[in-house]
């Protein structure tokens, strides 16, 4: 525990910046003040976690008028933006602590528990409902209750996708070309199966690092925009990976064996 080289830190802290900021969550300077310190070494990730909650709970008693529970009812989806410092914080804590890389629906639930656990009371669990894509003007599509995997059925969609992970020996040993398409693949499932209410997209993008660089490739989420991170999935639902396969195909780099996974601009640290 904790024993991160300066590089990993600031790789962990750069790519936690940007799954917050590709959900529009920005901490606040508090915290990236207690994330330089971090990254400097001179604190440790619990003084981060520690400033970011204190921080989450002075915006929601800002504007709540009888200070707002910190342990929101809702998911991410619902209230997030008020919540950037403490989730920033714990994709931090989840890089340097990890989780079982299982491969499974096991390891969604581990990095969506590790996320958003002390910040949504739903963390760590499936959604129970049927639900449709974000807001769509597409009107068939968002009364569509099967615009996302049914809720009964998360348990058998992820075991089949983890079997199709195994099959595939989880993408080991692949051609550049062969791991992007077969990657695309598996992270539109994953996206389809929508496992929580809310933070799949966070989630999806933490376990697909994992996934491809125990394959062998590191992706640098660095070069992902809302925009472009929105225009993929969008594709996706459409039947059309094609836009998954560019982004992955432009973000994809040969593993660095010695760097955090975790990977927001290939610029941190000394290790490149």
């Amino acid at each position: 525990m904790g024993s991160m080289t300066p590089a990993e830190r600031a790789s962990a802290v750069a790519f936690a910046l940007r799954n917050c900021a590709l959900e529009a969550m920005t901490p606040g300077e508090a915290t990236m003040r207690a994330a330089a310190a971090y990254e400097q070494g001179v604190q440790d990730v619990s003084h981060l976690i520690d400033v970011a909650d204190e921080q989450t709970a002075m915006r929601l008693n800002i504007l709540g008028p009888n200070g707002e529970n910190r342990l929101s009812d809702g998911s991410l989806d619902d209230h997030a933006a008020n919540r950037a410092d403490a989730v920033f914080a714990r994709t931090v804590l989840l890089a340097e602590r990890r989780w079982n890389p299982s491969g499974d629906l096991d390891e969604l639930v581990a990095i969506h528990r590790g996320l958003f656990e002390g910040v949504f009371d739903d963390a760590g669990k499936l959604r129970t409902s049927n639900t449709t894509r974000e807001i769509t003007n597409d009107r068939a599509r968002a009364n569509n209750p099967e615009a996302f995997f049914p809720a009964g059925l998360i348990e058998t969609g992820a075991h089949n996708i983890a079997m199709e992970l195994a099959d595939n020996r989880n993408l080991h040993a692949l051609d550049r070309e062969v791991f992007v398409q077969k990657f695309s693949v598996i992270y539109d499932e994953l996206g389809y199966l929508h496992p929580f209410r809310g933070g799949n997209a966070m989630v999806l993008r933490i376990f697909g690092s994992r996934l491809a660089h125990d394959a062998g490739w590191d992706l640098d989420w660095g070069m992902v925009t809302r925009d472009i991170y929105r225009t993929a999935k969008h594709t996706a639902y459409r039947g059309d990976i094609s836009a998954f396969e560019r982004m992955f195909e432009a973000m994809l780099r040969p593993a660095n064996p010695t760097r955090v996974f975790l990977i927001a601009g290939w610029d941190q640290g000394p290790a490149h």
